[in-house]
């Protein structure tokens, strides 16, 4: 799990074998045995034992912004393995083989894309041959993806604009399905424009942070990505690599307004849009949680969602220098 502080003031130390917390209003212990990260998401206390015991038992510490972005994290100094994986990086960055890597997650994404498109449409009565328009369009996409040849330089705008594409097709599916009051135009950012982005910008910051310790587990570089450009001090793999888990956080907040468990009460105006306030951040979060402990098929056999993310990694760095 997740452990998530988001109480002004609260306190965080070590306490035996777990990790005690402590605010105004409640004091409680979380083994470290069934903690993965800790969240920090608003202003809060922390001991050096903590965080020696969070390094300890490989426990990342990420701090949040009132977005969701990281803006920082506690790791340990380790490379998750030797530097001939980076080495590979930037080796396949200029040839065939790195068009191909950066093919692969794109088409994954659009392929979760496509999968819960028809699982809409299955649950729906109406509008059943819009659905399928939205499914033949990004197939369509997906083929056209599949044909390009080259290297990432030279392919990288037709990528991320049949990307972009198939993207603006996909939350249009979504948008359709929403409660009249929540639907949306379009992805908006930070500051998202409406509740649904909001949450999904949220949850894809808390994504984000599990993909870049998968990355630094799995031994590759952060920074050195493919289809993102490699701008000063931006981790272009993990914006690569979050493509293809995307889904989970998508699924996460369609399920929340599904359930009718989203309301005006969650988010707070800002100039330009809003953003989650408390309240919003625990029903996300704990949500989220929910969905990452889930017991899926993956490749054969069963496991949990937050398993998927580090072995798609390390299955990446073996690729690379096999």
């Amino acid at each position: 799990m997740q452990l998530v502080i988001n109480t002004y003031g609260s306190y965080l130390r070590k306490k035996d074998n777990c990790f005690l917390i402590k605010n105004d209003n409640n004091v409680f212990e979380v083994s470290a045995n069934k903690v993965d990260s800790i969240l920090i998401t608003t202003s809060a206390y922390l001991s050096t034992d903590a965080i020696e015991f969070a390094v300890e038992n490989n426990i990342d510490i990420v701090f949040l912004d009132h977005f969701g972005d990281p803006y920082g994290r506690v790791w340990h100094s380790k490379l998750g393995s030797t530097a001939l994986i980076m080495r590979r990086q930037l080796e396949l960055y200029d040839k065939p083989e790195g068009l191909k890597l950066a093919k692969n997650w794109v088409s994954k994404k659009m392929g979760n894309q496509i999968k819960l498109i028809k699982k809409l449409e299955s649950t729906r009565t109406e509008g059943l041959e819009e659905f399928q328009e939205h499914v033949n369009k990004i197939e369509k996409l997906k083929e056209k993806l599949d044909e390009l040849k080259g290297t990432v330089d030279e392919r990288r705008a037709d990528i991320m604009g049949v990307e972009g594409m198939a993207s603006r097709i996909y939350f249009e599916a979504i948008s359709s399905v929403m409660p009249e009051r929540f639907k949306f135009s379009g992805r908006s950012r930070n500051p998202a424009t409406d509740e649904f982005n909001c949450l999904l910008n949220y949850g894809y910051g808390v994504l984000y942070s599990r993909v870049e310790k998968a990355c630094i587990i799995a031994g590759l570089d952060p920074y050195i990505g493919f289809i993102h450009t490699d701008n000063y001090n931006k981790k272009s793999l993990v914006f690569d690599l979050i493509e293809m888990f995307r889904i989970y956080a998508d699924k996460t907040v369609i399920y929340l307004f599904s359930k009718r468990k989203v309301n005006e009460k969650q988010f707070d105006k800002i100039p330009g849009g809003l953003t989650l306030n408390k309240e919003g951040k625990a029903v996300l979060i704990e949500e989220l949680n929910k969905t990452f402990e889930k017991n899926i098929k993956y490749k054969g056999r069963e496991i949990k969602v937050k398993n998927i993310i580090p072995l798609e990694c390390h299955r990446i760095a073996n690729e690379l220098i096999k």
